[in-house]
């Protein structure tokens, strides 16, 4: 699949040759004194999904209704295949948008929903019946051509909004929360099938959601945005591996935050002495700050190891009491207790059977290695 997997296999970002299909330029958005997006500059390649995450109110439709022409940026610039959008009306643009409530029309059959706009563009109608055919056969519909709306699924309603969107040819495909509507395991099936036929049109797709397991998994690359600024932009594992700040790090998945203080700083590691966990971190990696700066060491669930006997040494350890489990079949999480009072979340993988039980209030000993952590500024 080269929509995800290829696409950062090309990784054409870390190019300074290539040259991005749509690329925003400062763009700002305000409803009187609120700044809906800030100063927001994003180049996004052909070929890609592209994922804006972030929580309500972050500014990411507002930025996806731009990138439409469905509103009207107060300053900055779109351009897309090098030609400037900006003042361009939606319905001349090379773009599609598909809406979270599919907004199909209840008095058409499903083929009729998807030839429409090629229908109100005077497309040949022997064109129109091969298309929508063809397309509906790629969403694996073909057998539903003419039921009706509400005669479908909730999944069968979201693909016949996405080949009504795909049937055009657009350039460039914009999905508001285009899962959003459906239930967790026909949502998980979906991405793939999404990924799958992005892959054979190599449409380039813009994706909002607040999903991030949904953006984790359909995304070539992923902007977190937050009060209308791009924080981060990245590969799925550059935003949960190395996360650029608090925000980002507690955003995406789980993690613990423990806050220090630098009480050494050297070009190959640091240790951090922080009061949360009532200890030491250390850290195998040098990092730019002041001495004695305050920092956050960010530490997965994933990535610690929980036992009943004491670790070696004394740096990146904690003792506490398992104050809650929750079983979920394939992991379990632990909320363990320390004794500065900080609850640390712990995953482990339930991969026996008959694995030696950890249970409430125990004791229990939690250390990682010293390349887990990382050290975010702000």
């Amino acid at each position: 699949m080269t929509s995800s997997a290829g696409a950062v296999k090309a990784a054409p970002w870390n190019d300074p040759a290539a040259r991005p299909y749509v690329e925003i330029e400062r763009i700002t958005k305000s409803f009187g004194d609120f700044k809906a997006v800030d100063d927001v500059s994003l180049k996004i390649y052909k070929g890609e999904i592209f994922c804006l995450l972030g929580a309500s109110g972050c500014g990411k439709t507002t930025l996806l209704r731009m990138l439409g022409g469905f509103e009207s940026p107060s300053s900055g610039r779109i351009f897309i295949d090098g030609e400037d959008m900006t003042g361009v009306p939606p319905y001349e643009r090379p773009v599609n948008m598909m809406f979270q409530s599919y907004a199909l029309f209840p008095h058409m059959s499903v083929e009729q929903n998807v030839a429409f706009g090629l229908k109100q563009d005077g497309v040949a109608k022997r064109e129109i019946v091969e298309r929508v055919a063809t397309m509906l056969d790629l969403v694996k519909l073909g057998s539903f051509a003419k039921r009706m709306p509400h005669q479908l699924s909730g999944g069968q309603k979201q693909r016949v909004a996405l080949a009504r969107s795909l049937v055009k040819r657009p350039k460039l495909l914009l999905l508001d929360e285009p899962l959003g509507a459906l239930d967790k395991k026909l949502r998980e099936h979906t991405q793939f099938e999404l990924i799958s036929l992005q892959d054979k049109l190599g449409v380039t797709f813009v994706v909002v959601t607040h999903d991030q397991e949904e953006a984790m998994t359909l995304a070539s690359r992923i902007g977190v945005m937050n009060h209308g600024e791009i924080v981060q932009a990245g590969t799925p594992p550059e935003i949960y591996e190395f996360p650029s700040s608090k925000f980002v790090a507690d955003f995406v998945g789980s993690v613990n935050i423990f806050e220090g203080k630098l009480i050494e700083d050297e070009p190959e590691y640091v240790r951090i002495g922080s009061e949360e966990l009532g200890g030491v971190i250390y850290v195998s990696h040098g990092i730019s700050a002041a001495p004695e700066a305050v920092v956050w060491a960010a530490v997965r669930p994933e990535k610690i190891f929980m036992s009943t006997a004491p670790p070696e040494g004394a740096d990146n350890v904690a003792r506490g009491a398992v104050q809650d489990i929750a079983y979920l079949g394939d992991l379990s999480i632990y909320l363990v207790k320390l004794p500065t009072g900080k609850i640390v979340r712990v995953t482990q993988p339930n991969t026996s059977r008959h694995a030696e039980a950890i249970t409430w209030d125990q004791q229990v000993y939690l250390s990682w290695d010293a390349t887990s952590p990382v050290v975010v500024t702000r």
